[in-house]
């Protein structure tokens, strides 16, 4: 079962986490010959159901954490309501597209898969991608960003975020005419983005949770301030897709 890890920050991950380029719906659009439903899995703030709500009659977006909803923006055409990815109050043959972002490796794969074959429709394309650490255009800035990433906030990531790393290749995705594809989310930050988006993790919220509320980011801060100047530095994140007739 999915569990929430993100309520505890959920105006930080709304304000720093990352959209998608226009490149990743161009790729998936055209797979998708009816646009009727379309189901956002574990939307968070909806960074994904309101592009789908200007191509798609009805929108449902989902996700298991109320405090991420009540971030979310509103579209005439999306329906946002609490629920987990392996239980939801949708009728049977039901959705064109389902897409689940930066999130499928929160959960119970096999409960999930019942779910989505149990309210597809005929045809209906099931999307799922996530993106990697970021690297910016300073050598020395990321050296220092990888070791936060990889050695400060290791021992308080979730054994499930290994399948970022691992780009889901060790989730299974059981469903026909499978196609992969890579883009890219270019971003231009200040370090106070950066230092924003670093303090959205569910890392950094495990580490104030084991520590009396003390602040990861603090620990690099300073060296990453000095770094990054004054102004803005281009932030690149890779993004990893798959999509499949379910």
């Amino acid at each position: 079962m999915s569990l929430d890890r993100f309520s505890t920050q959920a105006a930080q991950y709304a304000r720093y986490r990352i959209d998608y380029p226009p490149e990743l719906y161009d790729w998936l659009l055209p797979q998708v010959p009816n646009r009727l439903r379309a189901w956002d899995c574990a939307t968070g703030n909806g960074q994904v159901a309101v592009v789908l709500a200007r191509y798609f009659r009805d929108v449902e977006a989902t996700d298991l954490s109320a405090s991420q909803l009540a971030e979310a923006t509103e579209r005439p055409n999306i329906h946002y309501q609490v629920a987990t990815a392996e239980h939801t109050p949708f009728p049977d043959d039901h959705f064109d597209l389902i897409t689940v972002a930066q999130a499928v490796h929160w959960f119970d794969h096999a409960a999930y898969h019942r779910e989505v074959r149990r309210v597809a429709g005929p045809g209906t394309v099931l999307a799922e991608w996530g993106y990697q650490f970021c690297h910016t255009d300073h050598a020395a800035l990321n050296r220092v960003l990888n070791h936060f990433h990889e050695e400060t906030s290791g021992p308080y990531w979730d054994a499930n975020r290994q399948h970022i790393t691992d780009e889901y290749a060790r989730i299974p995705f059981p469903f026909a005419r499978v196609r992969q594809a890579r883009f890219a989310a270019i971003k231009r930050w200040k370090i106070d983005d950066m230092l924003g988006y670093l303090r959205s993790w569910s890392a950094t919220a495990n580490y104030a949770r084991q520590h009396g509320g003390a602040d990861m980011v603090a620990l690099v801060a300073a060296e990453l301030t000095r770094l990054w100047g004054e102004g803005e530095r281009e932030v690149v994140f890779p993004i990893f897709a798959r999509a499949g007739i379910i």
